[in-house]
């Protein structure tokens, strides 16, 4: 198996992009928790806002690409763009709500959790798990037990948003796990297009099926939503991609931790929100865990085989 080519050493513009990553993915609850607005509606206008910017530029450089996924073989990877769409969707509404219901460091680490589902998904799919994973699956658990339980205390509303964090996660791995399959033969530009258009089509439905208001809402929410499309939506995963190529995905799916303490930090500057002792230790020991599958998951892959374990994927980035 040939020796894969070194990666050019870092710069300051790489280092800068991977920072102002971080700051824009972790502004993305504290600005849902924030704006004065139904979760479901900003994630249909965060997602339909991205597809406003990407789509032009899709549908003029990629027609060609379009219309093989309309037939033959095209339309199976068609078929998991759309799928990819689905389970963002999913994502979404169950995530964003959870940043208004729980605390938003709660949430956001709670969320974090997808790159433990996505072993679990590999699980599933035949591949085993190097032992280092599954203690990281415990510790991640563990920490994900005394998070969510230090909200048993405070609300049932807290718990509700805990379970939904936890939910958003699991769906984040799907997500992922068809995107990998559709990202594997389809440009970036097309397959975001679709899924996020997908995703948009599917959160407006519900919007209207559940009586949810999508407009009519203050100037200072509008800046809220504009600043989630540009950040978190847009910023945030160009930036993590742009340094991709210099820096390995498994790096880049724990610098993306780093999200956890960014939010709770927001959450705290700007709306208050200190999270409590127990739930600081949870959240540690959540991270830890998560760390260990994300780095346990990479190396046992190197090691082995032709096809390794995919825990490498980056979590996504609320």
């Amino acid at each position: 198996m040939p020796t894969p080519s070194p990666r050019p050493p870092l710069d300051p513009l790489t280092t800068g992009a991977v920072g102002l990553a971080v700051v824009a993915v972790s502004s993305s609850a504290p600005l849902i928790a924030y704006a004065a607005a139904p979760a479901l509606a900003i994630a249909f206008w965060r997602n339909m806002l991205a597809v406003a910017v990407l789509g032009p530029f899709s549908l003029a450089r990629r027609r060609a690409e379009f219309r093989r996924l309309t037939v033959g073989v095209g339309r199976r990877e068609g078929l998991f763009c759309v799928l990819s769409g689905v389970a963002l969707a999913a994502h979404f509404a169950t995530w964003m709500p959870s940043a208004k219901l729980t605390a938003v460091a709660t949430a956001t680490a709670l969320g974090a959790t997808q790159p433990v589902w996505q072993g679990l998904i590999a699980r599933a799919q035949g591949r085993g798990l190097p032992r280092v994973v599954w203690i990281g699956i415990a510790v991640a658990v563990g920490g994900a037990v005394i998070a969510t339980g230090a909200d048993v205390g405070i609300s049932g509303r807290a718990v509700a948003g805990d379970l939904l964090a936890v939910a958003g996660g699991m769906f984040a791995a799907v997500y992922t796990a068809f995107g990998e399959r559709a990202r594997a033969s389809i440009s970036t530009a097309t397959y975001t297009t679709i899924c996020y258009g997908v995703c948009a089509l599917i959160l407006l439905v519900v919007c209207l099926l559940g009586g949810v208001r999508t407009t009519g809402f203050d100037g200072r929410t509008w800046l809220a939503i504009l600043a989630l499309v540009a950040g978190a939506q847009l910023l945030g995963h160009s930036m993590f991609n742009y340094a991709l190529h210099k820096i390995s995905a498994t790096t880049v799916s724990v610098l993306i931790l780093l999200e956890v303490p960014g939010a709770a930090l927001l959450a705290w500057v700007w709306l208050g929100q200190l999270p409590r002792p127990y739930a600081l230790l949870g959240m540690a020991l959540l991270l830890i865990g998560v760390s260990v599958v994300v780095l346990g998951g990479a190396r046992a892959g190197r090691r082995a085989t032709p096809t390794p374990l995919p825990a490498d994927p980056a979590p996504l980035a609320d």
